[in-house]
């Protein structure tokens, strides 16, 4: 089998990027209570089990992937000629800071390390521009991205309710380059 390549992402891999399943299947989420009382706020993240399986659509529609992969960073993760992945990701949100806002994995390769690959390809892009931190966004009921980015050492930092198109809750989490 060939080698796996991260490399910035060029028009021919969209199709195919296009193509991969970005879904996921989860049976747990991370449900969000607020509490407001004056001069208050708590906001208490926990983690759910669901009573059963639910498939989870990616926040952003594959099919935009062509109208928009141009506008910020992107890079296409190859085994050959055939497109295994993406990570998506900007230096303009945050001083200092490079944000991730998807990482997409083919569903045969999932739970094999190649998320935390291109993450970490994009951590060498931050640390060659002088950035500072990584953030990720991820949708509140992604527990399997979530268990990962903390594994890799993330930290909670933050969420914005109705964040995505589809009004879900984003967690951000973030860690020093």
């Amino acid at each position: 089998m060939p080698e796996l390549e991260i490399r910035n992402t060029v028009s021919t891999d969209l199709a195919r990027l296009s193509a991969l399943d970005h879904s996921i299947e989860t049976d747990y989420v991370w449900q969000l209570d607020l509490r407001r009382e004056p001069g208050q706020v708590d906001a208490i993240l926990r983690e759910v089990r669901l009573p059963r399986t639910i498939r989870l659509e990616h926040p952003r529609t594959a099919k935009e992937l062509p109208d928009t992969w141009h506008i910020r960073p992107m890079m296409s993760a190859m085994v050959g000629l055939e497109a295994v992945g993406y990570i998506r990701f900007t230096d303009e949100f945050v001083p200092h800071a490079v944000w991730i806002t998807d990482v997409i994995v083919s569903r045969p390769l999932r739970r094999q390390g190649l998320a935390r690959k291109l993450i970490s390809a994009v951590e060498k892009w931050g640390l060659q521009r002088n950035l500072r931190r990584v953030i990720i966004e991820v949708q509140s009921k992604n527990a399997p991205a979530i268990r990962m980015v903390q594994k890799l050492g993330f930290e909670f930092c933050g969420y914005n309710d109705q964040y995505f198109s589809t009004r879900d809750v984003a967690l951000f989490f973030a860690r020093s380059l």
